[in-house]
């Protein structure tokens, strides 16, 4: 859990295109790495409230899936995975925020997506997370399947891909809906718990953690059934700078191949001697991956020491013992029959 406490977002206004020309400034300087190092910490933008993927308690520290990735950049640049400043973004403003400068990197529940792969000038780290659209409803309404839903109100977030998708789903059924467009998330889900909507709409993988901890009786609502769209959650960074990119991207790939290759955050001191040549390329013991990405040689040691692999990371927040219990599903390594495929690190 970081002990690095959060700031709020400075005013950051507009559409996200207005501000291309101020993140092609910033990205076409090449130099994020260097920017980071001087300053002395990693400006993560995150989920302002997101039950086990970023969220502050009571003393302001921050814990959750993507904030473990923020730390896991942070270990793998500075040998502390403490050195992060969490910026708390809504949807509206996470990409002003990425493009203008003010954070290095997003953490912040946001879909891979063509558009915003292009339009938006973002490049994307290789997904950490594959969910899909989901609707949390009452029991008590009956309704226990999507084409329920038909004239249905539902409360939904702006700016995100959600509601887009919503609209497709409802328009491929011939169904009809009413929205009702909340920025501010405790507002949005207290309108649903106050019965201001019929349903809930998120990426489904946040919505056992809205039933667990912001409603009065879990059991009372229910989460219906099927997956209604792709929602490969990311890191994104501004283009222009591949030498960032690259080193957010191989964060990344560490944590799967460290999982891949049976390093933990529990055995990493331990394997640092073993034989094997991709666990000795993958902790630094022998090859110079660190000093081409800009970084210690002990970069991915340090990612696993301090922050854990992929599946010590999730079931540090998912795992049958968490809150917000989820299956890891296509989140599993290519070998186990999921999506998660580390690429070689020679």
């Amino acid at each position: 859990m970081s002990k690095i406490k959060a700031v709020g977002l400075s005013v950051v206004t507009g559409l996200a295109i207005a501000v291309s020309g101020a993140s092609a400034a910033v990205a076409g300087s090449g130099d994020t790495l260097a920017s980071v190092k001087a300053r002395g910490e990693l400006l993560c933008g995150v989920h302002p409230a997101r039950h086990g993927f970023a969220a502050p308690d009571s003393q302001g520290k921050w814990s959750g899936f993507e904030v473990d990735f923020c730390r896991a950049l942070s270990s793998a640049i500075f040998g502390d995975a403490d050195k992060v400043r969490f910026v708390a973004l809504s949807s509206q403003q996470r990409f002003p925020a990425i493009q203008s400068g003010e954070v290095d990197v997003l953490a912040r529940n946001v879909s891979a997506t063509l558009g915003r792969d292009t339009a938006l000038g973002l490049n994307f780290a290789p997904p950490i997370f594959y969910t899909g659209t989901g609707f949390l409803v009452r029991e008590a309404d009956g309704i226990a399947k999507i084409e329920d839903l038909d004239g249905a109100t539902i409360c939904m977030a702006p700016g995100s891909t959600t509601e887009r998708n919503v609209a497709q789903i409802f328009a491929a059924r011939g169904m009809t809906y009413t929205p009702v467009v909340i920025e501010n998330n405790k507002q949005l889900v207290d309108a649903y718990v106050t019965g201001r909507c019929d349903a809930l709409t998120k990426d489904k993988a946040a919505l056992p953690g809205v039933r667990a901890f912001d409603t009065q009786d879990p059991s009372a609502h229910a989460l219906l059934p099927g997956i209604y769209s792709k929602e490969p959650l990311a890191m994104a960074v501004r283009q222009g700078d591949d030498q960032w990119y690259d080193l957010v991207k191989w964060v990344t790939y560490a944590t799967f191949n460290a999982e891949e290759l049976g390093v933990s955050q529990a055995n990493v001191d331990e394997m640092k001697a073993s034989e094997d040549p991709d666990i000795q390329t993958l902790l630094g013991v022998i090859g110079d991956n660190g000093t081409k990405l800009g970084v210690d040689n002990a970069w991915a040691y340090n990612i696993v020491k301090q922050v854990g692999n992929y599946k010590d990371i999730y079931m540090r927040h998912f795992g049958p013992d968490t809150p917000v219990a989820l299956d890891r599903d296509q989140n599993k390594l290519w070998t186990e029959g999921g999506l998660l495929y580390g690429l070689p690190m020679q």
